[in-house]
């Protein structure tokens, strides 16, 4: 984790994103957001929302999703988001509270485009404020309405994330909250 009062070069995020590729993941649990286990030592969290019914929505959430729309802007961003959703690519991302942009690494720990369900996990690495998972992905029912669901489980890693977990907790929420509206706003327009 890597704190900036500017939001960072291209080149400062390439670097990041070069010394965090052959890291490992900061938590023993990788790929456990498949599962429905809640883990104790972790907060775990689920939303979803429903966002309409059709081909053409189920078309606009997997797009959003593809190009990480999903991140509420303008406080959140990916870098690079253009990079795909396979296994092992490395991305940063990054917030922006309190005026400091606060740059983390994170891997895509697996990704999956069926017939009803397209999503993509990642995982922290040891650039990242906090360790765990995080889930995102769309589902269509046999009616055709289809949701958005985010499923983590995550803790504080760093000292700072530690003192100001109620601050980590209410922008967590935050970010839930604003990607949920986000996905119903990008599948309505």
């Amino acid at each position: 984790m890597i704190a900036s009062i500017s939001f960072p070069n291209r080149q400062a995020l390439d670097n990041f994103i070069k010394e965090e590729r052959s890291k490992a993941y900061t938590y023993p649990e990788i790929g456990a957001t498949k599962t429905t286990k809640i883990f104790a030592h972790y907060d775990n969290d689920y939303n979803y929302i429903e966002l309409g019914k059709g081909a053409e929505i189920w078309q606009k959430a997997k797009v959003a999703l593809q190009n990480w729309q999903h991140f509420p802007l303008p406080w959140t961003k990916i870098y690079p988001n253009t990079r795909g959703l396979r296994k092992d690519a490395v991305v940063v991302v990054l917030f922006r509270i309190f005026g400091i942009w606060w740059r983390n690494s994170a891997k895509i720990v697996y990704a999956f485009d069926e017939p009803n369900r397209f999503g993509f996990a990642y995982g922290t690495l040891p650039g990242h404020i906090e360790m765990g998972e995080e889930v995102f992905w769309i589902e269509r029912n046999a009616a055709g309405m289809v949701s958005y669901h985010i499923k983590a489980f995550s803790k504080p890693r760093f000292w700072l994330a530690k003192i100001g977990y109620p601050i980590a907790r209410f922008y967590q929420r935050k970010f839930a909250r604003e990607s949920k509206e986000n996905m119903k706003k990008l599948c309505l327009c």
